[in-house]
């Protein structure tokens, strides 16, 4: 008999572009999780109501983050990909666990203050209990992996603790959910201004977007920080080439990284030469994924059904899982 494949939940925000961090960091990692685990991959679209997008855009951002999801290489076949808001069933896990979830520790959790410290006026309810949310996102499915960045780690501990309490309260039900990456450091990609890693909001000269075209690419990176070069043999690197040199090693073949690293070995590097080639490989590299993603934008009745299909198949554990939290709770009168 086959065993089984373990569950991996991951949640892709539906607001900004997605940049070359986000492959590197997150949608590499799906790729090759789609060929071993069971996975959920939903946008979250939920979420993304904290910071009161415009309505006029929600439709439209979620097309364009499955779009280049999808174009990046997730197999629609192979892992089930849904919006967030098509399972109510996430919404009456969530109302459950929030009665398990107490406002002393929701108060603390560091993501939570520095929204707070960013945008005092919008202090709202869904921002507080934006981890219980999340653990209903992962509870849901029963999922036992979930790839999560060091920022993340305190909210999966905080799903882990609501799964705890509602085992020991009603009796046993979900699995502990652990943070999985294949073991290899994540991939943090420098933003190109040396300052941080790349973002989707701020400073979008100094990141590369998956949508941006050619010439966008090739300007970015001519203008990328690299500091002076060096005059003494084998100099150690600094920072900013380093930056420079992570991201060559991610896009060029492995003989011309060699043959920058010798260069920058003997002192005769010359930053404008690497930044063209850089350049040039970035945009063979990203031009594939841009125009498949557009492509598959402007389809949306093939989006439409990806997202239909996604929802059954999400329902269906969403819909099994439900049915026993609410059993155990009580909640059953015929």
């Amino acid at each position: 008999m086959a065993t089984e494949k373990e569950i991996v939940v991951s949640g892709i925000r539906s607001t900004g572009f997605l940049h070359l961090g986000n492959y590197f960091g997150a949608i590499a990692n799906y790729i090759r999780m789609q060929e071993e685990f069971n996975c959920y991959f939903f946008v979250a679209d939920w979420h993304s109501l904290t910071t009161h997008p415009d309505p006029k855009d929600l439709r439209s951002n979620v097309y364009r983050v499955l779009a280049e999801n999808i174009g990046s290489g997730l197999d629609p076949e192979k892992v089930t990909l849904y919006a967030q808001s098509d399972i109510p069933e996430i919404a009456e896990l969530y109302l459950l666990l929030n009665m398990l979830a107490y406002l002393g520790e929701l108060e603390k959790v560091p993501t939570f203050k520095e929204k707070v410290r960013l945008n005092p006026n919008n202090v709202n309810a869904g921002l507080l209990t934006y981890p219980v949310l999340m653990s209903a996102d992962i509870l849901i499915h029963k999922a036992v992996k979930v790839p999560v960045g060091k920022d993340q780690e305190q909210h999966l501990e905080m799903s882990r603790n609501y799964a705890q309490r509602f085992n020991a309260r009603y009796g046993e039900l979900f699995p502990e959910p652990m943070p999985f990456n294949y073991g290899d450091s994540l991939v943090k990609i420098p933003s190109l201004d040396g300052k941080g890693k790349m973002s989707k909001s701020e400073n979008q000269m100094a990141t590369l977007y998956l949508a941006d075209d050619d010439d966008l690419i090739i300007k970015k990176l001519k203008k990328a920080v690299s500091g002076d070069a060096p005059k003494v043999p084998n100099s150690p690197k600094t920072e900013l080439i380093e930056n420079l040199f992570s991201l060559l090693r991610l896009v060029s073949t492995p003989d011309v990284v060699a043959e920058f690293e010798a260069k920058w070995n003997d002192c005769t590097i010359r930053f404008g030469d690497m930044k063209g080639q850089l350049g040039e490989d970035m945009v063979k590299f990203i031009s594939p994924i841009r125009e498949k993603a557009k492509a598959i934008q402007e389809d949306h009745a093939y989006l439409q059904k990806v997202l239909k299909q996604g929802a059954e198949k999400a329902r269906e554990s969403a819909v099994k899982t439900l049915s026993e939290a609410r059993k155990l709770i009580g909640i059953h009168y015929y």
